[in-house]
């Protein structure tokens, strides 16, 4: 178990005041028995009025209104949180489903839905080759297979970090060799389909030992996306193709969504003219403490974060490259959207395929 402080500064400028419009926030995460949410704070320079809710995939989510016109905005979401990872990565999957292929209930069929559906044109069947590659036998250890996936794409892809919006594609990631974590998480997501498996995109942020002395890896503490994919016996099981990871205690679970489009850390617009925007700056922060947070009382830890306005900003690193837009008339004011964020991070290290291990059948949950 760790104790995390996750600390997540958003920064946008611009040439002049401009309006800004409604802003969707997905920074805080749903507490469960596997992430403890101690406390959180949301702070907001210019103020707005914020509205917390459920979206329908139950990830908690702000919206954000603000009344008057900024030169800047800034938005710092701090997280305390403990952490059950497991030790090492087994679970109990199913009897009936320790092997593939295997055919889900019709309960989980109609519960994972379109979890289950291709979302990606694959015409000449190229993710599907790639996935069967995977299925050297007939029955496969399930616990095997889906490892040997996840290796691959973390020692067999070249990792690349890019700013632009969006995702790639599976069959642009197959054609390049190369991604960012979102790329190789949806990739991950495509193939398991592809084989007949429920998965779900997972955003949130990579915890790096190296920022408190632990071992050196590439990559710190950023915001980081990988996938789930739902296993029966075990549930929802965490795969990091980036870094070869499974249900890793390195992963901080903020939301899980059907699509990597769905997954915006932070996303809104505003209106003022072409060439206003200077862009936009993100800082995130994760470290570890040995000792645990200060509880809060039980009436705060489960109420939505508490906003301040007018907070202090560090120096801002990670400088995020401008997304295209189609220029409107010059001097014309219109509606554009903030800059999206995107998830990269990357640990350093070699993972080798799984064989012949099967996962253990009694493993204690946490505490």
């Amino acid at each position: 178990m760790m104790y995390l402080t996750v600390r997540h500064a958003t920064n946008y400028r611009y040439a002049q005041p401009v309006t800004l419009g409604a802003h969707r926030l997905m920074l805080r995460p749903r507490d469960s028995h596997d992430l403890r949410l101690v406390g959180a704070e949301l702070s907001l320079s210019p103020p707005g009025e914020t509205r917390w809710m459920h979206d329908v995939f139950g990830n908690s989510v702000a919206q954000v209104e603000f009344s008057k016109p900024t030169a800047e905005l800034t938005i710092i979401s701090t997280l305390l949180l403990e952490r059950y990872g497991l030790a090492r990565p087994v679970f109990p999957i199913a009897p009936e489903a320790q092997h593939y292929p295997f055919v889900y209930s019709a309960n989980d069929r109609s519960d994972l839905g379109r979890l289950l559906d291709r979302h990606y044109p694959d015409p000449r069947g190229v993710v599907d080759d790639w996935a069967k590659r995977f299925v050297t036998e007939t029955p496969i250890s399930t616990y095997n297979l889906l490892s040997n996936i996840n290796a691959a794409i973390k020692n067999e892809f070249t990792y690349n970090a890019r700013y632009e919006e969006g995702t790639q594609s599976p069959l642009e990631t197959l054609e390049r060799g190369s991604g960012t974590c979102r790329d190789f998480a949806l990739l991950f997501m495509e193939a398991v389909r592809s084989l007949g498996f429920g998965a779900r995109f997972v955003t949130g942020y990579l915890y790096d030992p190296a920022l408190d002395g632990g071992q050196a890896m590439q990559g710190s503490g950023a915001t980081h996306a990988w996938a789930d994919v739902y296993l029966p016996g075990a549930g929802w099981v965490e795969y990091d193709p980036t870094n070869g990871l499974i249900a890793g205690e390195n992963l901080i679970r903020i939301a899980v969504t059907r699509d990597p489009s769905q997954a915006l850390p932070v996303s809104g617009t505003f209106e003022g003219r072409l060439g206003e925007s200077l862009g936009m700056s993100v800082d995130v922060t994760v470290h570890a403490s040995p000792t645990p947070h200060a509880s809060m009382s039980p009436s705060e830890s489960v109420a939505a974060p508490r906003v301040q306005a007018d907070q202090p900003v560090q120096t801002e690193t990670d400088i995020e490259q401008t997304s295209d837009l189609h220029p409107p008339p010059t001097g014309e004011r219109v509606m554009a959207a903030q800059q999206a964020q995107s998830q990269d991070a990357q640990l350093l290290t070699e993972v080798q395929p799984m064989q012949n291990i099967e996962p253990a059948q009694d493993v204690k949950p946490a505490a």
